[in-house]
């Protein structure tokens, strides 16, 4: 299936100590709750290896929007707010990607 009119946003999560993944991974389950979000998709690392994979983040979190006021309406809800302000003293780094349909 080829997604059409999607905003995605994808963060990868490295945390400071690994014995907390479970627990960050039960505040980004939080964010399902915030209405502008199509699909959410919250993991850990796959037991993967080679060639160009990098599995040295801890979490990753992918988010599908209709579109980019979705996802900003996502990115000033107070669930997501609640959510950095809780749990981003747990991470030593995360990147995210936005992308839209080509």
């Amino acid at each position: 299936m080829v997604l059409e009119n999607t905003f995605v946003h994808h963060v990868l999560f490295w945390l400071n100590d690994k014995a907390d993944r479970q627990k960050f991974v039960d505040g980004l389950q939080q964010l399902t709750a915030i209405t502008s979000i199509r699909d959410i998709h919250v993991g850990i690392t796959a037991n993967t290896h080679g060639g160009p994979i990098d599995d040295s983040c801890d979490v990753s979190l992918l988010i599908l929007f209709n579109n980019q006021a979705d996802h900003d309406s996502y990115e000033v809800d107070p669930i997501h707010l609640d959510f950095i302000a809780r749990y981003d003293k747990l991470c030593s780094k995360l990147v995210a990607y936005d992308s839209i349909t080509a």
